[in-house]
């Protein structure tokens, strides 16, 4: 299980509340580090999306009371990573489209594998890749995802 992760973004704080709403959440600031924020699902597992400066990089701490620094760098993204989640949202399909209009960010629902089950895929600021799952979806993927379906498609790629 997931409780939080984190993404960069250009404008963070933007972002947050875009995923809060998504969440029917809230956004606050992430007060570990200057400029983050945090888009909060308001569950009983304490969710979060943590949202960063996206010319900043996590790297490892030098304490004990500290794993990790927030190091300011002085480098150039890429628009584009192997990076996503699935996150899971009440709203409908069409309502995640229309924040994705809204924005002028990519969104698009897609189907996955043969036909396992449909995403929208949500691109944050055109770059970061979300899949926004409705109740109806996160059915389809709890129907699809289960250890004995991971087990043979895992069979079939060795095979």
């Amino acid at each position: 299980m997931i409780f939080h992760a984190s993404i960069p973004a250009r404008d963070p704080k933007h972002v947050a509340h875009v995923l809060a709403e998504l969440w029917d959440g809230f956004a606050a600031p992430f007060s570990p580090f200057p400029d983050a924020w945090m888009a909060v699902a308001g569950d009983d597992r304490g969710t979060i999306v943590e949202v960063y400066p996206g010319d900043r990089v996590i790297t490892p701490g030098g304490g004990h009371e500290t794993s990790v620094s927030y190091g300011a760098g002085s480098i150039d993204r890429p628009q584009y990573s192997a990076f996503h989640m699935a996150i899971a949202t009440k709203l409908s399909a069409d309502q995640v489209l229309a924040i994705g209009e809204r924005e002028g960010w990519r969104a698009v629902r897609c189907t996955r594998g043969n036909d396992f089950f449909d995403v929208i895929e949500l691109w944050i600021e055109n770059s970061t890749m979300l899949e926004f799952l409705t109740p109806e979806m996160q059915a389809q993927y709890l129907a699809f995802a289960t250890p004995e379906n991971f087990r043979a498609m895992a069979a079939a790629a060795t095979a």
